[in-house]
């Protein structure tokens, strides 16, 4: 018998039961817009995923999953999504440019997080967005950071691909493979909503946090009267130089037989 979520927002059946025929819908939604509409889903797309491909499995109650469907439309459809956000995201970068990055400190859409992608970037070339499919929030600024850049469109949308299908698909098919785990699954079935909610409830707090810390930074300045750079300069400093995306990845360096100093 189905026991009550204790939070019963969070419970996939409640979910599933307000959404019905549309719940898969819902799903690719969420993940085509973490990447698509810049938008911080306080769900992570990770565990939205795997539970997703937990959720396939056939039951008493639903024999085709709870979706209705095989496991692997479910993955296809979602790892689409995934490539369809990213395709948006970079057309939003591209169109809007600079100006973009004016939109500081609000919410997770802050300079830091653009900052870190940029490092991403950096180490990594063009890579990242591969990469970044598997870093929360990173994914969000990645396509938008590669289209204000002017990253070349074929091989963004190449490495967009890869990327979609390693995660989207990949980890849903992971979480429906962990699902013939007996210990897990019944783990996962019976307090599905208490891990959902550790989840949301974490990347909240880091995100208020994160908040909160760069609303107090930017207030000290303004009281030691610091020089303030406008928005729309700072949004020029965030712009990536076209050849970091052809950059190939910096690996860790190992001192070789030819790196040895010599006698």
């Amino acid at each position: 018998m189905h026991q009550i979520a204790l939070i019963p927002w969070l419970d996939p059946a409640a979910i599933i039961e307000w959404a019905g025929p549309w719940s898969l819908l819902v799903v690719c939604f969420i993940i085509f817009a973490e990447t698509g509409l810049l938008i911080g889903f306080l769900l992570p797309g990770d565990t939205l995923l795997v539970i997703a491909g937990l959720l396939s499995h056939s039951t008493t109650a639903a024999p085709h999953g709870v979706f209705g469907m095989s496991v692997w439309w479910v993955a296809l459809l979602i790892g689409l999504s995934a490539f369809v956000g990213g395709e948006v995201g970079y057309l939003i970068g591209h169109k809007a440019g600079p100006a973009i990055f004016e939109r500081k400190e609000s919410g997770l859409f802050s300079v830091k997080n653009v900052e870190r992608t940029n490092a991403f970037f950096e180490r990594f070339g063009g890579l990242t967005i591969i990469l970044a499919r598997f870093v929360p929030i990173v994914r969000t600024f990645a396509p938008v950071a590669a289209g204000v850049g002017h990253m070349h469109k074929g091989k963004y949308t190449l490495y967009n691909l890869i990327g979609a299908v390693l995660w989207g698909f990949g980890l849903t098919m992971f979480g429906y493979a962990i699902g013939f785990i007996p210990f897990v699954r019944d783990l996962v079935t019976e307090y599905i909503d208490v891990i959902l909610l550790i989840a949301v409830g974490g990347t909240a707090l880091v995100t208020l946090w994160h908040y909160l810390r760069e609303r107090s930074k930017a207030k000290k300045a303004a009281a030691a009267g610091e020089d303030v750079i406008t928005d729309a300069e700072e949004a020029k400093e965030l712009v990536l130089d076209p050849e970091v995306f052809e950059r190939a990845p910096e690996l860790p360096h190992t001192d070789g037989p030819e790196d040895s100093p010599r006698p």
